[in-house]
C-alpha cells in the first residue's frame, strides 16, 4: 500500500471511530471517553483539517420526537488544549477589534457543563439537534426536570447534580449524561432515573445562570488556570472545561461563525493521555454492598508520568458487552486519577467473568449490570469493606487501615459494636505490639469524644441510598433516635426523597437499626443537623467570608470544621486565590500555599486564633 493509501486508510478508519463514538454519545451510550474522541479528533484534524466531520455540528438522533427549528443555529465549540492555543485565538479576537477600531474588548468565561445541550425558549425545550433543527424534548419538565431560573432561559444543558450521581448512580452509570439522556428518550423512566428526578437533582441550567468570570485579555491568558479552578469550586455538575467568549455584540457580528462553531468563542479543555495496553487478567473484589467489581491487570504501560499495570473496569456488564477478559487490547487514560480507566476497547476477546464470590465462593446473582453477592454478614470481604467504609467516613479514628480490619475480621470481630469493645488482652492475642494496642485504644474512645455530625455519623454505617446528604436531609425532619419507627411514606414525603429511595431507606434502616441502636449507647459526640436546614441571618465572625482549612486540624476533623463554618455562614473555598477571606492552617500546612495566599493578601490564621475568633459564635 501506498504512503498516500495508507494515511487515507487512516484517515477513514479515524472518522468511522468518531462517527460512531458520536452517535453513541449522543444516545447516552458512550463507547468512549471524551478525553479519547478529543484525541481522535485532533489526529484527525492533523492528517486531515478539512475533513467534513470536523466541519459539522456534533447531532443527536431521537427519531421518536417532533422536530422544532432553533431561532439561532446552536453550533459546537473550537477547542483550546494548551495556553499557545488560547493566545492564538485571543491575537485573533485583538486583530478584529483593531480591524473595527475597537479600543478594549472584555472576555467572559463560563464552566461548560457535560450534559445533553438544549435551548428553551417559546414554551419548547429542544436538544441541539443538527444545530438548525433539535428534537422537542418539553415533556422531560412533566417529568421532573428542574429549570434553574425558570423557563425560557435560552440555551443550556439538562445535568444532573455531580455530588449526588456520585453518591447514588455513579456504580450504575458511567457518566451522568447517559441518565440525563435516557430521561428525554423514555416514554417511561427506568427506576435509576427516577430516583434522581425525585430527589430534585436534574436540572436544566441555562448559561445564563452559571458563575462566571470577566476581565481583559491580559488576566485572562495570566490567570486562565485560577479562573478555571475558581469557577469549578462554584458547580456541582459535571464538566467539560471552560467556554471563553469575546462580549459585543458588533464584535461577534463582525466575526461572525463557521458552519461548525462561533469564531468569537473557544472551549478550554485539558488533553488527557491515552496509552493502548493489553489485558493479562481480570481481577474480581467483593464490595459492602455485595457488588462484585473488575480490575484489568494490564501489561504495564506508562501514562502521564507513571507506569500503569491495573485499570479499573466499572462493573461486570461492561466485560460482559465489552468482551474484555486475557489477551484483549484496551486504551486506557490517567488525569490524576490513582488507578486510571477503560477508554475504549480496541479488540475484543470472550470476557472473564465468575460465577462465585471471590470471598465467599456463594453463587452470585446479577442485579443490573452488577454481579452480587447475597451472603452479607457471613461475607468476609462485605464485613471488611463495611469496617472501612465507617472509619473512612467518620474520619475521627487513626489506625484502623485495611491490615488491622482484616486481623479484626479474621479475630472474629466482625461487628462495629464488638470492634468498640475490644479490649486489650485481646488485640494482643491478635499479635498487635502494646504500643500499637494502646493507639487502637486510644483511636477508638477518641472517635466517641470527638464531635461529630449526626448525618456524618449515620452515613458511616453504610445504608444504601443513605450518604451524608441524604442523611442530613433525613434528620432535619426526624430525630435519630427514632429512626427505626419512620416509614417509607412518611420519608417520601420529605423534599429530595423519591419512592424507590424511600423503601430503599426504610429497609435498609430495618437491617441496621440493632447496630445502630447499640452504637447510639456508647456516647458519640453528636452534632444534631439543624432542623430548618438552611439559616437565613446568620450573624458570626465568619459570616459571609470566603474560608479555606489546610493542613492537619487537632480539635476535630477538617470535615467537623468545614461543617461548622457553614453553619456560621462561611463559604468554603477550593483553593487559594485573591477572592479567599481567610485561610486557617492546622499541622503541616502546605508552605506554598500559605506563601500564596500571604501574597495575595489573604488573612492567614493558625487553628487556636481561628477557634478563638468563633468562640461566642
Amino acid at each position: 500500500m501506498s504512503a498516500d493509501k495508507a494515511t487515507q486508510a487512516k484517515i477513514d478508519h479515524l472518522a468511522k471511530r468518531l462517527e460512531a463514538a458520536n452517535t453513541a454519545y449522543r444516545a447516552g451510550e458512550s463507547i468512549m471517553s471524551d478525553t479519547a474522541y478529543d484525541e481522535l479528533t485532533e489526529a484527525l484534524r492533523e492528517l486531515a483539517p478539512e475533513h467534513p466531520f470536523l466541519g459539522a455540528v456534533e447531532a443527536e438522533n431521537l427519531p421518536i420526537k417532533d422536530q422544532v427549528r432553533h431561532s439561532a443555529p446552536m453550533l459546537s465549540t473550537e477547542k483550546a488544549y494548551t495556553a499557545q492555543d488560547l493566545e492564538r485565538w485571543v491575537e485573533r479576537i485583538r486583530k478584529a477589534t483593531v480591524e473595527m477600531g475597537i479600543a478594549e474588548v472584555t472576555f467572559r468565561m463560563t464552566p461548560k457543563l457535560d450534559g445533553l445541550a438544549g435551548r428553551d425558549e417559546a414554551g419548547i425545550l429542544a436538544t441541539r439537534g443538527n444545530g438548525r433543527v433539535g428534537y422537542d424534548i418539553t415533556s422531560a419538565f412533566a417529568k421532573g426536570l428542574i429549570p434553574i431560573g425558570g423557563r425560557g432561559q435560552g440555551v443550556g444543558e439538562i445535568v444532573l447534580q455531580d455530588s449526588w450521581f456520585n453518591e447514588h448512580l455513579s456504580e450504575i452509570f458511567d457518566h451522568p449524561r447517559n441518565v440525563a439522556v435516557g430521561i428525554v428518550k423514555a416514554d417511561v423512566v427506568n427506576e435509576n432515573a427516577q430516583r434522581a428526578l425525585d430527589a430534585g437533582v436534574v436540572h436544566f441550567v441555562p448559561y445564563t445562570q452559571l458563575a462566571d468570570w470577566q476581565g481583559s485579555a491580559e488576566e485572562l491568558l495570566a490567570r486562565s488556570g485560577e479562573i478555571t479552578a475558581e469557577l469549578k469550586s462554584k458547580v456541582d455538575y459535571p464538566l467539560d472545561g471552560m467556554v471563553v467568549e469575546a462580549l459585543g455584540d458588533a464584535l461577534r457580528e463582525y466575526m461572525g461563525a463557521t458552519s461548525h462553531h462561533h469564531r468569537w468563542q473557544i472551549a478550554l479543555k485539558e488533553r488527557g493521555q491515552l496509552a493502548h495496553t493489553t489485558v493479562e487478567q481480570v481481577i474480581w473484589q467483593t464490595g459492602r454492598t455485595g457488588n462484585v467489581t473488575p480490575v484489568m491487570q494490564v501489561k504495564p504501560v506508562r501514562v502521564s508520568g507513571a507506569t500503569i499495570s491495573r485499570v479499573t473496569a466499572h462493573h461486570a456488564g461492561m466485560i460482559r458487552d465489552k468482551g474484555i477478559g486475557p489477551g484483549a487490547e484496551i486504551e486506557i487514560s490517567r488525569s490524576g486519577e490513582v488507578i486510571p480507566k477503560l477508554e475504549t476497547v480496541l479488540k475484543a476477546v470472550a470476557p472473564d467473568l465468575v460465577s462465585v464470590c471471590p470471598s465467599c465462593q456463594t453463587e452470585l446473582v446479577w442485579k443490573n449490570d452488577f454481579l452480587n453477592c447475597e451472603n452479607g454478614m457471613d461475607c468476609d470481604a462485605q464485613v471488611h469493606a463495611g469496617l472501612r467504609h465507617w472509619f473512612r467516613t467518620l474520619k475521627t479514628a487513626d489506625n484502623f487501615g485495611p491490615v488491622t480490619i482484616e486481623t479484626l475480621v479474621e479475630s472474629g470481630f466482625r461487628t462495629l459494636p464488638k470492634v468498640y469493645a475490644v479490649q486489650e488482652e485481646e488485640l494482643l492475642k491478635m499479635g498487635f505490639g502494646p504500643g500499637q494496642t494502646q493507639n487502637l485504644l486510644d483511636a477508638l474512645q477518641i472517635s466517641r469524644s470527638t464531635p461529630i455530625e449526626d448525618a456524618r455519623w449515620l452515613a458511616a454505617f453504610g445504608i444504601h441510598d443513605l450518604g451524608v446528604g441524604d442523611s442530613r436531609k433525613l434528620l432535619r425532619a426526624f430525630p435519630l433516635r427514632e429512626l427505626d419507627q419512620v416509614t417509607a411514606e412518611q420519608i417520601l414525603a420529605v423534599k429530595g426523597f423519591g419512592e424507590i429511595t424511600s423503601q430503599s431507606i426504610t429497609k435498609g434502616l430495618a437491617r441496621r437499626w440493632p447496630v445502630i441502636a447499640s452504637m447510639l449507647t456508647l456516647g458519640f459526640n453528636l452534632l444534631p443537623t439543624e432542623l430548618d436546614g438552611e439559616m437565613e441571618e446568620i450573624e458570626s465572625p465568619i459570616s459571609g467570608k470566603r474560608l479555606l482549612f489546610t493542613g492537619k486540624m487537632l480539635q476535630g476533623t477538617r470535615d467537623d470544621m468545614q461543617t461548622r463554618a457553614k453553619a456560621l455562614g462561611a463559604v468554603l473555598a477550593s483553593g487559594v486565590s485573591k477572592n479567599l477571606d481567610l485561610l486557617v492552617i492546622g499541622e503541616k500546612a502546605s508552605p506554598g500555599k500559605v506563601g500564596k495566599a500571604e501574597k495575595a493578601g489573604v488573612q492567614v490564621m493558625k487553628e487556636a486564633e481561628y477557634l478563638a475568633l468563633i468562640a461566642g459564635a
